[in-house]
C-alpha cells in the first residue's frame, strides 16, 4: 500500500463521517466521543471563560451541553459538512459555526479565551499545524482542552499500525510525552495531563504570547 498523505487522511475523514453523520449522536459510532463528555464538562466546571471554540465539533452535542450550562459564546467548527449541518440543527443562531480545516481556522487573531477539541485531535495528520492555529485564536493566558483516546504500549503501536493500514481517517494515539512535547512546541505553558477512564484523557494548557 502507497504512503499516505496529509489530504488522503483528511478525505477519509471526511467521508467517514459523512456516512455516519446522521447516526453519530446514538450509534456506536459516536460512543467514544459521548464518553468523554462528562470529563470535559467537569474540566470546564473548573475554568472561567467567555468565548469558546470547539475543533472538530461534530454533531454538536457539546456545543449544546455548554451552550445551556454557561453563559458564554460559542463558535465551532468541522471538517465535514453533513455534521455540521446537525449542528446547525441543534444550536440555530446560538453558535458561529464554519465548515473548515483545522489547520486553517477561519478566526481572527487573539478571539477566544478557550479552545477544546474532543475526540478529533488523533485524526490531525499535522497536529503541531493545528496547535499553532489554536495558539494564533487564542487571547492571551487563554486555555486549551484536549480530550482525545488513550492506549497503552504495547498496544498503542498496533492500533497506530492498523491507523497506517486502514482507511479510517484516524492518523495516531499519542503517549502522555509526545502531547506534553506538542504543546510546548507549540509555546504552551502549565500543562496538565490525566486519565479520563481507561481509555482517554485530558490534557489542558495555557497560552502566553
Amino acid at each position: 500500500m502507497l504512503k499516505k498523505d496529509a489530504e488522503d487522511y483528511k478525505i477519509e475523514s471526511r467521508e467517514k463521517f459523512h456516512k455516519q453523520a446522521e447516526k453519530y449522536d446514538s450509534g456506536n459510532k459516536g460512543k467514544h466521543a459521548r464518553s468523554l463528555y462528562e470529563s470535559v464538562i467537569n474540566k470546564l466546571d473548573e475554568l472561567s471563560f467567555n468565548n469558546l471554540l470547539d475543533v472538530g465539533c461534530g454533531t454538536g452535542n457539546l456545543l449544546k451541553l455548554i451552550s445551556t450550562r454557561y453563559d458564554v459564546q460559542i463558535s465551532g467548527v468541522d471538517l465535514t459538512p453533513k455534521m455540521l449541518n446537525i449542528t446547525r440543527i441543534k444550536l440555530g443562531d446560538e453558535a458561529d459555526l464554519k465548515v473548515a480545516d483545522s489547520e486553517e481556522l477561519p478566526f481572527d487573531n487573539d478571539k477566544f479565551d478557550m479552545v477544546i477539541c474532543t475526540d478529533s485531535f488523533h485524526h490531525y495528520p499535522h497536529p503541531e499545524k493545528v496547535l499553532v492555529e489554536i495558539r494564533r485564536v487564542l487571547q492571551q493566558d487563554g486555555m486549551l482542552l484536549i480530550a482525545d483516546p488513550y492506549t497503552p504500549a504495547p498496544l498503542r503501536q498496533l492500533v497506530n499500525l492498523y491507523f497506517k493500514l486502514s482507511r479510517s481517517g484516524d492518523v495516531k494515539v499519542y503517549p502522555e510525552s509526545d502531547i506534553r512535547k506538542l504543546l510546548e512546541e507549540a509555546g504552551f505553558i502549565s500543562i496538565e495531563y490525566e486519565h479520563a477512564g481507561t481509555n482517554a484523557f485530558i490534557a489542558t494548557a495555557q497560552i502566553k504570547k
